[in-house]
């Protein structure tokens, strides 16, 4: 859901008062059917992970409620009806985007997972499209606002993953997977990083302010949720816990919405 709010923030902030609204359901739904394709696929390649892992050993594959087949046909007619809704009502780029956030997050940010902590920066890559293909959607082109939506939600990802790997630390550890910054596991490392990315997000915000995305409400936003980000991760860096952890991840859940909510409103301002 977080997938799809983001593309039809993209959308509404590109559009204002001129908001297709058919478009924006189709918009909606295609970006949900789009990201179910992904998700089922990833599912699918990790199935015999997912068994060893408490979080998604009750996941249809692993539970062997479903077939690795039905799951791909799932896949597969979910990916079609996204993808062919988007080149109905929004045209080839837009198609080409959401394409490209289907195949770096099942076949690339997937397998990686397992083989290095880079995984997170590829698997930020189709987490910050979402925003980009709501603003191609409308505009039929990628501008500096674009690149900005896709920005701040590129490096807002990493603290929220991050604090998600720390606390579910032990149970990707059976499946094998890389999710912290660094192979040592839950150290000072993780909360630095953090510290340092929620920091860049003020600037990145900001910059957007001077070209035009976003307003007043934004700039103020942009220092009071960043703050509100920034804290639990230096809690998280005194007391390395997973209580800290968890605090950063909810800030984490607060910041984004907060910040896209700022866009849209600033828009009908402007």
């Amino acid at each position: 859901m977080v997938v799809v709010f983001s593309a039809v923030v993209g959308y509404v902030v590109a559009a204002g008062t001129q908001i297709q609204w058919l478009e924006l359901l189709a918009l909606a739904f295609g970006g949900f059917c789009v990201t179910a394709c992904a998700n089922a696929l990833n599912e699918v390649f990790e199935k015999d992970f997912d068994k060893l892992m408490k979080r998604t050993a009750v996941r249809p594959l692993p539970s062997e409620r479903m077939k690795p087949s039905e799951a791909l046909l799932a896949s597969g007619v979910m990916g079609l009806i996204g993808l062919g809704l988007m080149w109905y009502f929004f045209g080839a780029l837009t198609v080409a985007l959401a394409a490209i956030s289907i195949i770096s997050y099942a076949f690339i940010y997937t397998p990686l997972k397992r083989i290095s902590p880079i995984a997170v920066f590829v698997g930020a890559i189709p987490g910050a499209l979402p925003p980009v293909i709501g603003w191609v959607a409308f505009t039929g082109t990628i501008g500096i606002e674009a690149v900005i939506l896709f920005i701040v939600q590129f490096i807002w990802q990493f603290p929220h993953f991050w604090a998600i790997g720390w606390l579910g630390h032990d149970d990707y550890q059976k499946a094998g997977f890389k999710l912290l910054p660094n192979n040592s596991g839950k150290t000072k490392s993780t909360a630095i990083h953090s510290m340092v990315y929620i920091i860049l997000l003020i600037p990145m915000v900001l910059l957007g302010v001077y070209f035009g995305l976003g307003y007043r409400l934004t700039a103020i936003m942009a220092f009071v949720a960043g703050i509100m980000y920034l804290y639990p991760a230096i809690q998280l860096y005194k007391r390395c816990d997973d209580k800290a952890a968890l605090k950063l991840m909810f800030a984490s859940f607060f910041y984004l919405p907060l910040m896209q909510i700022s866009w849209m409103i600033d828009r009908f301002w402007i």
